[in-house]
């Protein structure tokens, strides 16, 4: 499972003194434990993905304000955190998969219009599960169906 991962890889860190990993996968594993509680029972590999991807968020959001107020070295921090929570998530798809994952939901879902919108981006979330972004799903899904209207 992940968060045997997750530990393993924290113990590693420790022995390898490695501070800044060990601080992340600290904080991490302390955020799934509060997912864990929050949700009432152990949490599956799903679960994990999400709380990383929530985590990764963060980092992002942060390194983008510590940009605007010029701080380069708390921004290089977060995106480093981020590099190392991302080495735990599934494989993103790439431009052209995605793109194809969403023609393929657009004709299962045989939607014409921007109001079938939800429909195709249930069936490639669902379908992609961990994989996709979804605002890079939205983007293309309105760009294809939004020819349409």
């Amino acid at each position: 499972m992940l968060i045997d991962r997750l530990t393993s890889d924290m113990k590693e860190a420790m022995k390898a003194r490695e501070a800044l990993r060990l601080s992340v996968l600290r904080l991490t594993l302390s955020e799934i434990q509060n997912a864990r509680i929050a949700k009432g029972e152990d949490l599956d590999d799903s679960d994990v993905h999400q709380v990383l991807k929530r985590e990764v968020k963060r980092r992002e959001e942060a390194a983008e304000q510590y940009e605007k107020g010029n701080r380069t070295d708390l921004k290089e921090k977060e995106e480093q955190e981020g590099e190392i929570l991302k080495s735990y998530l599934p494989q993103q798809l790439t431009g052209e998969e995605l793109e194809a994952a969403v023609d393929a939901a657009i004709q299962e879902a045989e939607a014409q219009s921007m109001k079938e919108m939800g429909r195709v981006m249930k069936i490639v979330m669902a379908t992609h599960s961990g994989r996709v972004d979804g605002k890079a799903v939205q983007t293309i899904v309105k760009a294809r169906l939004g020819e349409g209207d």
